[in-house]
């Protein structure tokens, strides 16, 4: 091998080592500075939860939020008693340490799966309430059927 090479390859394993030593330091490094009036990740899991099923409402029934005049935004900042820089500013710290803001994201999909759930189960008990319902109204005219046929005419 020749003298230049066995150089180079000391000059790339240096060059590959210092690359993962900036990586793991940039890593570790804040990428945005915590605001100073953070909304905790509690409140921030609610007000993205609400912005949720907003968002859902307004893509189902935008009418009823423009015949009300409600705007999404406005409406959670007055809710939540903050405001718009407050929120963007939480946001976006949270957004830069992606498994804290991932963790606020599965409590959000925690909390409307939950919702969901409740819903289908109050379904279900409604639909299984109508069947009961119609199945002793029907049991009750096959009754009185039958007992229009013991009966003798008169």
């Amino acid at each position: 091998m020749p003298k230049g090479s066995h150089s180079i390859g000391k000059d790339l394993r240096k060059i590959v080592l210092l690359f993962f030593g900036v990586l793991l330091f940039s890593c570790g490094e804040k990428v945005v500075e915590e605001p100073e009036n953070l909304i905790p990740k509690e409140k921030m899991t609610l007000i993205l939860h609400d912005l949720a099923v907003l968002n859902a409402t307004k893509s189902s029934f935008k009418h009823v939020l423009d015949n009300n005049d409600i705007k999404i935004m406005e409406f959670l900042y007055r809710k939540h008693q903050i405001d718009s820089v407050q929120f963007s500013q939480s946001d976006l710290y949270y957004a830069s340490i992606p498994l804290e803001y991932q963790e606020i994201y599965e409590k959000v999909e925690a909390i409307l799966e939950k919702k969901k759930n409740a819903i289908k189960e109050k379904e279900q008990k409604k639909t299984d309430s109508i069947r009961k319902s119609r199945e002793k109204k029907n049991d009750s005219l096959k009754k009185s059927n039958k007992d229009k046929k013991k009966s003798p005419n008169t």
